[in-house]
């Protein structure tokens, strides 16, 4: 039986990368999306079915405990039980603290901290149950060391290394790892977009010089969450050519 694997935010352009690397590893793959993606999810299964890669989407609002607890069990319905769960749902509502309103904050917060909690505790039980269970949450560089106008977004980054931390201790004894991956700088089409000058700025600060692939993130992820890692759990594994060494 393959092994059944949920991707929060997967249609997004690093979930994407994601979902598409675990699919080929023989994962059967289901992609999050929110209501306002139902079209764009439809497109990007039928063009992955379409080569052959066995992915399904979920239509879930991950900032609800709700939702999450609707969507993970109508996943377990169709599929079975989740094994691996990758908490990669995120958005930025980037401004200086100064003009930060609550608004800004409870929005980066529900959306990339409280839905690690929200998701997470559907799968839990299952997984200790069953004496096997991956996760892995998708932190960011700015999560360990800040970013000017940011205090939202690190702040929620820098949360969900501190639940893998602790929740790894909880599943260590029973098979079940918990581990986060802390992507720099990708080449995603919001980096793509960005003003050439201050993309190259960025680019000049990486010691490696260039931005990460998104299949790099995905490969960091397939490590993890493989039957073959069984002994890492409790790691914020860095993915930023540099950027930040600690």
């Amino acid at each position: 039986m393959a092994r059944i694997a949920l991707v929060t935010g997967g249609i997004g352009g690093i979930g994407s990368e994601i979902c598409t690397r675990l699919a080929k590893n023989g994962y059967t793959v289901i992609a999050n999306h929110i209501p306002q993606e139902a079209a764009q999810a439809e497109a990007w299964k039928a063009e992955r079915v379409a080569a052959g890669l066995n992915v399904d989407t979920a239509v879930g609002d991950v900032s609800s405990f709700e939702d999450s607890a609707r969507m993970v069990a109508e996943v377990v319905a169709k599929h079975g039980p989740i094994d691996v769960l990758v908490n990669c749902a995120g958005i930025t509502r980037d401004t200086t603290f100064k003009r930060m309103d609550a608004d800004k904050w409870n929005a980066v917060i529900d959306v990339n901290l409280n839905s690690v909690f929200n998701v997470t505790r559907q799968v839990w039980d299952g997984m200790l149950d069953r004496g096997f269970g991956r996760i892995v949450n998708i932190s960011s560089v700015n999560g360990q060391r800040g970013q000017f106008g940011q205090t939202n977004y690190s702040a929620a980054k820098a949360g969900m290394h501190g639940f893998t931390m602790a929740l790894a201790q909880e599943g260590a004894a029973k098979g079940v790892t918990v581990n986060t991956v802390s992507p720099g700088y990708v080449e995603t089409p919001m980096t793509l977009a960005m003003n050439d000058d201050v993309r190259n700025k960025i680019i000049g600060g990486i010691p490696m010089r260039r931005m990460a692939q998104p299949a790099e993130i995905a490969a960091a992820v397939a490590f993890l969450v493989s039957d073959e890692n069984g002994y890492v759990t409790g790691a914020n594994l860095p993915v930023n050519g540099g950027l930040f060494m600690h």
